[in-house]
């Protein structure tokens, strides 16, 4: 993987963190220790390919949980 690519990948995971409310709120989510994650976004830790597919697992667990919660508002708006 170039400089480039990691460069890339760890930058766009550091916002999918920022997706779920930053390290601490994601690592309680997908139940590592909150330093862990701090180190992959600066890159002192490489990303591995578990971590990825965790994150995009919790990711279509959030898209599930904001739909439902968007869905419960606007009911409870009517």
């Amino acid at each position: 993987m170039t400089t480039d690519t990691a460069t890339a990948q760890r930058e766009h995971f550091a916002y999918c963190v920022q997706l779920f409310g930053g390290p601490t709120a994601f690592a309680r989510r997908i139940g590592i220790d909150e330093r862990a994650i701090r180190r992959f976004i600066s890159g002192e830790r490489p990303l591995g390919a578990t971590l990825l597919e965790d994150t995009a697992q919790e990711l279509r667990r959030l898209i599930t949980d904001a739909t439902a919660a968007e869905a419960e508002i606007t009911r409870l708006s009517k």
